[in-house]
């Protein structure tokens, strides 16, 4: 069983991110993420996690490698890392083409090379090299010195491809939509692409998202995790696909209500046995006992809870205390 749980920092009205963080180290979690897509930097509210805990990992899950680039998330990396040395890990992800080309006006333009040259010069970029020089198809760079920074770098990676990817340049791989019981199956791409470039996979870590939500009633837990597989099912193809591979017409039904405008149709389409599946869902002793269920599989290392977006306070709250560390 994995040694460590993290928790995906949840919005909270009534608390600032900071006190929510402070209260998961609190209660054991070993990791904060913090996720980014509009309207808070990733690596700002990390550096204020940073002044307000002492102990536990922090990470962003995830940054995507278009909005920036390589050096400017390398330097940001490292900001971080010098204000909690030892407790940083950088996500990265391609993101959507949703989010790259309608939110920053760039062309998702190759995004598996993205990801492959990205890592590898914010790798280059993180070490203590005296100059950085790299010639790929997307970047060329020169004659910079490496910031001698300890920040593991993972990627988001659903498709076989980019899973290729992780396997070759990653420390560490975050999948999300991926049934938990496939996930070995997923993971030997990665280790297959690992072993071909000389690299051994169990250096990999595996850090899944877990959608979850506690409640005392069932239906509510339910309800909140088909909210959050319909809006990534529905909004992200990549994330269908994935779903697809265990519910091929279950994620076609979801796809098609989310397209067509019915949001409540698209969360209705998703079954008991999608959320039991994808995610962790129903009363405190029910979804306590999904998630010994989840972390006893021998391929994770760094499982973090994901708190869905259509859970209120009391819900998000009372799920981060039923499933952490020190409740169980």
């Amino acid at each position: 069983m994995p040694t460590s749980l993290g928790l995906l920092l949840p919005d909270v009205a009534a608390e600032s991110p900071a006190s929510v963080a402070e209260r998961a180290e609190e209660l054991g979690y070993d990791a904060v993420w913090v996720s980014e897509l509009w309207g808070t930097d990733a690596f700002v509210q990390l550096a204020e996690l940073a002044m307000r805990t002492e102990t536990v990992g922090l990470g962003t899950a995830i940054v995507n490698v278009f909005s920036r680039s390589p050096a400017v998330i390398a330097m940001a990396a490292a900001s971080v890392e010098r204000l909690a040395p030892g407790r940083v890990t950088l996500g990265v992800g391609a993101s959507t083409p949703k989010a790259v080309e309608d939110l920053h006006g760039t062309s998702y333009d190759q995004p598996v090379r993205r990801i492959h040259e990205t890592v590898e010069l914010v790798k280059a970029y993180l070490s203590d090299a005296d100059a950085v020089d790299y010639d790929g198809e997307l970047f060329e760079v020169a004659d910079f010195p490496g910031l001698d920074a300890d920040v593991p770098v993972y990627n988001a990676a659903l498709g076989p491809a980019n899973r290729r990817a992780t396997g070759r340049v990653c420390d560490g791989w975050i999948p999300h939509n991926i049934p938990f019981e496939g996930l070995s199956e997923a993971f030997d791409v990665v280790a297959d692409a690992a072993r071909e470039a000389g690299r051994d996979p169990e250096n990999i870590a595996v850090a899944p998202y877990v959608p979850a939500a506690v409640s005392e009633d069932e239906t509510d837990a339910y309800d909140a995790v088909r909210g959050h597989l319909a809006y990534y099912v529905g909004s992200g193809e990549g994330y269908r696909r994935a779903v697809a591979t265990a519910f091929p017409e279950e994620a076609d039904r979801v796809a098609e209500a989310w397209r067509s405008g019915d949001r409540a149709a698209a969360s209705d389409a998703v079954t008991d046995e999608m959320v039991r599946a994808l995610g962790v869902a129903g009363t405190p002793d029910a979804a306590r006992g999904r998630l010994e269920t989840i972390l006893d599989l021998d391929v994770l290392d760094r499982p973090m809870v994901t708190v869905p977006r259509q859970a209120d306070d009391d819900l998000t709250l009372r799920t981060i205390e039923a499933l952490a560390p020190a409740s169980r």
